[in-house]
């Protein structure tokens, strides 16, 4: 017999602890049935942390790149000549960060060739440098793809020790050779005239008193000089100044 029956304890107490004990049923209920939904979804719980530390492992990476990227390197060695900034100061996408004294065996030239002449400009070419303290030899080492200002940026490697006084942003002048021709008539360049064109030109006679048009054949030409292939001989003094105003005439008179 229960103790109910045997009137050890009263019936509203019997009641509370029945009440009580299916409370705890209950419960025992609600948290099996947790735990099997905990079991069947801890794959997925797990699947989402991971993509979470893959996504903060990931911003991580890009600030440490960023932080990397704002260390900049000079291209060559050299002793550092100027720093136009201050730690700490904010910089524009392509500012001067600093600038930079290359070893003088690796010094070159950047020489500004019209674009009507940078045709003929292949890399390895010779070139000469005049540094105003000395000529240094060199070649053609690159060749910018773009043009600017009417004009195509050429850089010319120098070879060997450079002139004494040689340093970077030096004003110089530079010759590229293009072709080497061997026993050519020519003159300075004229005013006008294309190569391989046949054009007019005034020449000196009577010992400079007078001068005379005559018909001549251009041959190649260079910045300063023209190949001439017919119409003039050797010694032959020729008007090189635009004689535009004088087209109507084939002789004039020299004062």
């Amino acid at each position: 017999m229960n103790a109910l029956a045997k009137g050890l304890i009263v019936p509203l107490d019997a009641r509370q602890e029945q009440d009580r004990a299916a409370t705890l049923r209950e419960r025992v209920r609600l948290e099996e049935e947790r735990l099997e939904l905990l079991t069947r979804t801890i794959a997925d719980q797990i699947k989402v942390q991971e993509d979470q530390v893959q996504r903060i492992r990931s911003i991580a990476a890009f600030q440490h790149g960023l932080k990397a990227s704002m260390v900049v390197r000079a291209g060559a060695k050299g002793l550092l000549r100027e720093v136009p900034l201050q730690a700490g100061q904010y910089a524009l996408p392509g500012a001067t960060l600093a600038r930079v004294d290359p070893i003088p065996l690796r010094l070159k030239a950047v020489l500004r060739i019209p674009e009507n002449q940078a045709k003929d400009v292949a890399i390895g070419q010779k070139a000469s440098i005049d540094t105003r303290n000395g000529i240094a030899p060199g070649h053609v080492s690159r060749i910018d793809p773009a043009s600017s200002a009417g004009t195509v940026t050429v850089d010319v490697a120098i070879e060997g020790e450079p002139p004494a006084g040689a340093r970077s942003d030096l004003s110089v002048d530079g010759v590229i050779e293009i072709a080497r021709l061997e026993n050519v008539l020519h003159t300075g360049r004229p005013a006008y005239g294309q190569p391989d064109a046949t054009i007019g030109i005034f020449k000196l006679v009577e010992g400079g008193r007078y001068a005379e048009r005559v018909s001549i054949r251009l041959g190649r030409t260079s910045v300063t000089s023209v190949e001439i292939k017919e119409g003039l001989a050797p010694g032959d003094v020729v008007i090189l100044s635009d004689m535009s105003r004088w087209d109507n005439v084939d002789r004039v008179r020299i004062r």
